[in-house]
């Protein structure tokens, strides 16, 4: 009907072609926290719920009342002065405490700045797939309107070749 080359077949192949998904050349997601709690020593999940319960205010609140009571029983000594004033075996006590908790604390500190670090790689990769499907879709929308502008033609060609029969007076069914 028209010598540029478009006809209906062709649009129809062009569609055919253009409505083909793009592939997916990335490996899946996965979830950080599932892969750190799946490599957790038994050391490092005990190292991690040292450190949670520390740094609780349940924990501050109990210790708090622990060493009130001492002091109170050390000072009025209702039961006996087992440790007197200056309180050296709750200093010793509080030390220790200081001595194995701050270490521990560290290691539960370092896996989650290593859990961080896995956390901004995956986050990275979340972005590079997103910018790869931006791609894909921009691609298709492009795709898209090359095809329309092929069918919006293919119409004004036919729309101009029944305006030219209609002048002529050459309308189907009409007798010339």
């Amino acid at each position: 009907m028209s010598g540029a080359g478009v006809t209906e077949k062709n649009v129809i192949d062009r569609w055919e072609r253009m409505r083909l998904r793009h592939s997916h050349r990335h490996a899946p997601l996965r979830n950080v926290n599932e892969a750190a709690a799946q490599s957790m020593t038994f050391g490092e999940r005990a190292s991690d719920a040292f450190a949670a319960t520390m740094g609780s205010w349940k924990f501050i609140l109990i210790q708090s009342a622990i060493l009130v009571l001492w002091v109170v029983l050390n000072i009025t000594a209702y039961i006996e002065h087992w440790d007197p004033y200056p309180f050296i075996l709750l200093n010793l006590a509080l030390s220790l405490e200081a001595a194995y908790a701050a270490p521990i604390i560290m290691m539960s500190q370092n896996r989650q700045s290593d859990k961080d670090r896995l956390a901004a790689e995956e986050d990275y990769q979340v972005n590079t797939k997103a910018e790869e499907e931006l791609k894909a879709v921009m691609q298709h929308l492009e795709q898209q309107d090359e095809l329309m502008l092929d069918i919006l033609r293919r119409l004004e060609e036919q729309h101009h070749a029944v305006l030219t029969r209609l002048s002529d007076g050459n309308i189907a069914g009409t007798p010339a």
